[in-house]
């Protein structure tokens, strides 16, 4: 009886592991859920200031309502440090979103006149 015993714990403890195999794997390839811009800004996709939609830009770390609609009004930028330049962002808040940002030139634009 001993032995049929220790069989079917063996039996057990394989089962065991195999579950916790499987398990493991299942929550490794859960998706993670994050918002477009900020998956997009990790994939390695920058965001044009020049072209974003508000909703957009309210998606970066520190851009809110205000701040989005300023990055707008302020329209166009020939680099994205303009941004503090020009006195849209705070510096703190430009440090937090540089990396996730680009200011593309639009095609056939004119450079604006020197004052």
């Amino acid at each position: 009886m001993q032995r049929v015993e220790q069989k079917l714990m063996a039996q057990i403890a394989v089962l065991i592991f195999a579950l916790s195999l499987v398990s493991g794997m299942a929550v490794g390839q859960a998706k993670p859920s994050a918002s477009a811009p900020a998956a997009a800004a990790k994939s390695g996709e920058k965001l044009d200031i020049n072209t974003a939609t508000k909703d957009q830009l309210q998606a970066l770390p520190g851009i809110g309502d205000a701040y989005s609609q300023k990055i707008i009004d302020g329209r166009p930028y020939r680099a994205k440090n303009e941004l503090v330049t020009k006195k849209i962002v705070p510096q703190a808040t430009y440090d937090k979103i540089k990396d996730m940002i680009i200011a593309h030139q639009a095609k056939g634009a004119k450079p604006a006149a020197a004052k």
